[in-house]
């Protein structure tokens, strides 16, 4: 009977769903620069070396990530293309590389050219875009920012994350989105100028530590998906310099089954279709706010009705960020 007694106060002692992230969160709004340096040298693409694609290696595929040159670790194309032309003579380098997070070994021909050594592979080792910050958590000053993923456009992988950040950038003018055809925003970016560091990338969102001030941030408290209604709601976000907007929108339809297309939404903002023609590249991220609480994130355009998008649930991203 005392051990039933000590297993059943153990029990009670225990927290039950401990939220490791604040009711309270800081609104983003905010354009921001980010970079993502990718763990692995990402193949991205293949030129023609003695007018054959892969001739180097049929094995290798876009997306496969090169972490070593026979045997020594390579983090940046610099190093990659070092230790390449060390081994020249030999015309011929042993290759590791990551495919499906699965360590693979491989020989990579080097086909002499035109006078010069081919490897027939296009590769990359960071990332460079422009997104929206989300929320900032000012207990934890964990970020979240995007509300889905960062993909290679070449391979359509998710890139992983060795080291990132997100810095100042400050918009000059946005291309317009058409039915069929998404704009974008324009940005000069400021990389010295640092607000925080990335260590992941997901299907809800990139998120880090949150490096920079937060004084005198205004927070806002979250809501539930069950707590969002049809009706009129805003969106923050940046449409010239740095300055942070409202914006009208109006959620048409609420799903909380998908992964993150949570909330539907119609552009109402006068101003904001007048220069946007609706959402537009770079505004993902956006926060969404209704009632006085945050309630989400702009994710997606509807690409044949740029008035309209997509966004996922505030939860969502805050409990992606904690993991």
């Amino acid at each position: 009977m005392k051990k039933r007694l000590i297993i059943l106060l153990l029990t009670l002692l225990l927290p039950i769903n401990v939220l490791g992230y604040s009711n309270y969160i800081i609104p983003g709004g905010k354009s921001v620069g980010i970079e993502i340096n990718t763990d692995g040298i990402m193949i991205v693409g293949f030129y023609k070396v003695d007018g054959k694609t892969n001739r180097g290696n049929p094995e290798l595929r876009i997306g496969d990530r090169i972490t070593k040159v026979n045997d020594e670790k390579v983090n940046t194309v610099k190093e990659l293309i070092s230790k390449i032309d060390e081994n020249m003579s030999s015309n011929q380098v042993k290759l590791s590389y990551l495919r499906d997070n699965k360590e693979n070994m491989t020989t990579l021909d080097l086909i002499y050219e035109n006078d010069t050594y081919k490897t027939g592979l296009y590769v990359k080792d960071s990332i460079t875009g422009i997104g929206t910050i989300t929320y900032i958590d000012p207990s934890t000053k964990v970020f979240g920012a995007l509300g889905h993923e960062i993909v290679e456009s070449n391979s359509n992988e998710i890139v992983d994350v060795k080291t990132g950040k997100v810095f100042r950038s400050v918009i000059t003018s946005i291309d317009r989105s058409v039915s069929g055809t998404p704009g974008g925003k324009n940005a000069k970016f400021y990389s010295n100028t640092v607000y925080g560091d990335i260590d992941k990338n997901g299907i809800t969102g990139i998120y880090g530590n949150y490096t920079s001030s937060l004084e005198n941030e205004k927070t806002l408290p979250i809501a539930s998906l069950d707590e969002v209604k049809k009706g009129s709601a805003k969106i923050y976000t940046v449409l010239d310099g740095e300055e942070v907007g409202e914006y009208d929108i109006e959620i048409t339809k609420i799903d909380s089954k998908n992964e993150i297309k949570n909330i539907y939404f119609e552009v109402k903002d006068k101003e904001l279709l007048e220069r946007t023609g609706g959402i537009v590249q770079g505004m993902s991220g956006s926060p969404i706010i209704q009632d006085g609480k945050i309630i989400g994130a702009v994710t997606h355009v509807v690409v044949s009705n740029p008035a309209s998008g997509y966004g996922i649930s505030i939860i969502k991203m805050l409990e992606d960020g904690e993991k």
